[in-house]
C-alpha cells in the first residue's frame, strides 16, 4: 500500500538529510585523518607555523600522541602548496592551547586551526601562501566565518607562542581579503587615544603587556626587536584597525 506523507513531515525529512550531508571536508585538501579531535562549531581561524623540519614530520606529530600530549590541526599547508586536512571542520582539533582572543576563551572550540610548514626562521613560499589564501576563501565561504576573523597563534597566547613568525605576509593576506591591515588613509590616532585600551579592544589579552605588544609588533610591523611598549605608530595602526571592525 502506498504511504502518503504529510508535507511538513516530508519537509523535515529533507532538511535533516541536507544537514546530514553538509560537507565538513575541503575539496582542496588531501584527507589524512587525525584521531585527536571532538565536536564543535568554528567562528574564527588561527594560523600557526609548524616549527619542524618537513611536512612529513609535522603530519606525524599532528596525528599521534607525543610527550606534550595530543595535538592536531584541521589543516596543514605544505611548502609546495599541497593542502592536507587532518580533522573535519565541525570537529575540535587541539591546536590552540590555553589563551584568549577578545571574549573567546576556549579557542579550540571556536576555531579552525591551520598549520603552515615553516621552521620559523625563513620566509614563507609563494605557492604556500597562494594555497593558504585559496583555503581561507573556501573555509570562510563554506562555514560562514567572517573574513576579518583570521588571527595568529601568538595573538591569543602572546606569553607562550610566537607563531607565525615575523616573516608571515599578513599584508598580502589582507590585500586578498583576509584579516585586517592598517590603512594609511586613516591618518594618525586622535588626541587622547589610548593604545593599550585599543589593543585590548582589538582582541589581545593584556595579562602580560610586554608579550602582547611583542605579538602585535610581530604581526603588524614585522619586527621582533621593538621595545615592549606601544608608540605613536602603534597607536596609528590600532586606530585604523578599530575603524575597520
Amino acid at each position: 500500500m502506498r504511504q502518503v506523507r504529510h508535507p511538513l513531515v516530508l519537509l523535515a525529512t529533507l532538511l535533516l538529510a541536507a544537514c546530514a550531508s553538509t560537507d565538513v571536508r575541503s575539496p582542496l585538501a588531501t584527507w589524512v585523518p587525525s584521531p585527536n579531535h571532538n565536536v564543535r562549531n568554528p567562528v574564527i581561524i588561527v594560523l600557526h607555523h609548524t616549527d619542524q623540519d618537513n611536512v612529513q614530520q609535522s603530519l606525524y606529530t599532528l596525528r599521534t600522541a607525543n610527550s606534550g600530549g595530543k595535538v592536531s590541526a584541521h589543516y596543514l599547508v605544505g611548502s609546495d602548496g599541497h593542502l592536507y586536512q587532518l580533522v573535519a571542520d565541525n570537529r575540535r582539533a587541539w591546536h590552540a592551547g590555553g589563551g584568549r582572543w577578545g571574549t573567546i576563551t576556549d579557542l579550540n572550540s571556536a576555531s579552525i586551526g591551520i598549520e603552515i610548514d615553516n621552521d620559523g626562521s625563513s620566509p614563507f613560499a609563494a605557492d604556500q601562501i597562494a594555497a593558504l589564501i585559496r583555503l581561507l576563501d573556501d573555509l570562510c565561504t563554506r562555514l560562514n566565518i567572517p573574513r576579518t576573523q583570521i588571527i595568529a597563534h601568538a595573538d591569543l597566547a602572546p606569553g607562550r607562542k610566537q607563531d607565525p613568525s615575523r616573516y608571515f605576509p599578513w599584508q598580502q593576506l589582507a590585500e586578498a581579503g583576509f584579516g585586517l591591515w592598517p590603512r594609511a588613509s586613516d591618518g594618525p590616532a586622535p588626541e587622547g587615544f589610548d593604545p593599550w585600551l585599543a589593543l585590548e579592544a582589538f582582541g589581545y589579552p593584556l595579562d602580560d603587556r610586554a608579550a602582547a605588544a611583542g605579538a602585535f609588533h610581530r604581526r603588524f610591523r614585522g619586527r621582533d626587536d621593538l621595545p615592549p611598549t606601544l608608540d605613536v605608530e602603534d597607536a596609528r595602526i590600532l586606530h585604523s584597525l578599530l575603524l575597520q571592525r
